[in-house]
């Protein structure tokens, strides 16, 4: 059963929830005409899952949570992130039993509109768990942020936590010399889930049993060292996770021995077409990793959206993937000391692909590196939070016509007051935009961007923390945040009993 399959009978699952017994009502003298369209309602209930930040002693990690204001959400609601209850320390096989315990929530927000933030140190931080209801679940977002001082991995690690899923494709991961990486998985549910985890390195699938019916167990976390599923080094691999049963949250732990490390998120859902937003302006290395689920090869064309419009980068014009085999090119200082987002599109015929970036900053023993997945355009609003009065850059892009985004930066997490500005982008370009700032800040913020008009945006936080010299950073893209359903018209119908 595909993913899209699973959506429809969730959707009309909890659609059925919520009517009762209710039919669609159409008129004997309705037509196309006169149907009314469905109704954009509140989101009910929203689950996050975040991973266990770290395991150096020398970590430092803060949690970010927030709840934009949403009309219609009435004044009820409640939401907490706690600690997975049953940690399990198994080898890659994961099939250990975690034990259940009763914790206590890590952050408790108390009303929209306004981030709570939370700190933990030192490397033995448990996966977390989140759920929020009511007014508190349109739009609930969670930014776990780690900073480690020294060893493989220093630097700036920072992750949106997950709505839980069952299928995940994240290219940029590695084996080669000097990269530890480790898939990280959280069960949000009362049922143990099962994990398959297959690798496609340059020469196609990697074949390994390994991988292979992982259990994760109930309100438990697995991290699956990626080494442990092969036989040699890779140096660009795509991981695919998929869900046999239950659902998971799931992400790439990425570090490296010299070049520090970061979270890699997964790229969005296959597609012909993808955008990749905000390259840091003074990148000194970009590397391009895709890969093509597809019987088919995919053929693309390279661009780079500018603040002054779409560019052809010389050299890497175009992007050949052969099919089931990953494919990696250095595209360099791509930027050039300008904003930018890649822009991928087919040369001929389309074929879905998933693609990321890993990204390069600083020179020498002064690196760091953080990744950026595909991701979809904002069809209505997104938000990101852990925003700092410095280190802060927001970056949007409109591949095709031009669009309107309104952006509002909101209360700090220990005072100030929201700031709103609304921003052109023109068709083809990539915008750094200037920041609205709360007036009075304290602590951290959130910065939630909305489509006012025009086309498709896509938009990219970069969030700067250099120590020592070394560049620190780390990158999340902006997803819609999906906060409203569409509820088709409907009326009680109890005749359909008697039928």
């Amino acid at each position: 059963m595909n993913r899209t399959t699973i959506s429809l009978i969730a959707g009309t699952t909890v659609l059925a929830a919520v009517t009762g017994f209710a039919s669609l009502h159409t008129p004997d003298t309705a037509d196309a005409g006169t149907a009314k369209a469905a109704a954009q309602l509140p989101v009910e209930r929203t689950s996050l899952l975040c991973p266990a930040p770290s395991t150096s002693d020398l970590a430092e990690t803060t949690y970010t949570s927030f709840t934009p204001v949403t009309e219609g959400t009435g004044s009820g609601g409640k939401a907490e992130l706690a600690a997975a209850t049953a940690e399990s320390a198994t080898g890659a096989k994961g099939k250990g039993k975690g034990k259940a315990k009763t914790v206590k929530p890590v952050l408790t927000p108390k009303e929209p509109g306004k981030p709570v933030a939370g700190d933990t140190s030192g490397g033995d931080s448990p996966a977390l768990v989140g759920t929020a209801e009511g007014k508190f679940a349109p739009g609930w977002t969670v930014q776990e942020t780690t900073e480690v001082a020294a060893g493989t991995g220093r630097g700036l690690l920072g992750v949106n936590c997950t709505v839980p899923d069952t299928e995940f494709w994240f290219p940029g991961a590695s084996t080669a010399a000097g990269r530890t990486d480790y898939v990280h998985l959280t069960n949000p549910d009362d049922s143990a889930a099962v994990v398959d985890i297959e690798l496609y390195g340059k020469d196609g699938s990697l074949k390994s049993e390994v991988g292979e019916g992982i259990t994760v167990p109930p309100h438990g976390s697995e991290p699956i060292l990626l080494s442990t599923l092969t036989d040699g080094p890779q140096p660009d691999l795509t991981v695919h996770v998929s869900v046999r049963s239950g659902r998971v949250g799931a992400a790439v732990q990425a570090l490296d021995a010299k070049t520090g490390g970061d979270w890699l998120s997964a790229s969005t859902e296959p597609a012909g077409s993808l955008v990749l937003p905000g390259i840091p302006k003074d990148a000194t290395s970009v590397r391009l990793i895709a890969f093509t689920p597809s019987d088919s090869d995919a053929d693309l064309k390279v661009r780079l959206a500018s603040p002054t419009g779409l560019i052809t980068p010389v050299g890497n014009e175009t992007l050949h993937i052969k099919a089931g085999m990953t494919a990696a090119v250095d595209l360099g200082d791509l930027t050039r000391g300008e904003a930018g987002s890649l822009v991928l599109t087919p040369t001929d015929r389309s074929v879905p692909f998933v693609a990321a970036l890993e990204v390069v900053r600083g020179k020498g023993a002064k690196q760091e590196t953080a990744f950026i997945p595909a991701t979809g355009p904002v069809s209505t609003r997104a938000t990101v939070v852990g925003n700092t009065a410095k280190g802060t850059t927001l970056s949007l892009t409109a591949p095709g016509g031009a669009a309107e985004v309104k952006v509002t930066a909101s209360a700090g997490s220990e005072g100030g007051t929201a700031a709103t500005k609304t921003y052109t982008i023109k068709g083809g370009t990539t915008q750094d935009v200037e920041l609205p700032v709360p007036a009075g800040l304290k602590g951290t913020y959130a910065l939630t961007v909305e489509r006012v008009s025009g086309g498709d945006f896509y938009a990219s936080r970069t969030l700067a923390a250099p120590a020592e010299g070394i560049p620190a950073f780390t990158i999340q893209t902006l997803p819609d945040d999906r906060g409203t359903v569409a509820v088709p018209d409907a009326e009680q119908d109890l005749s359909v009993l008697q039928k």
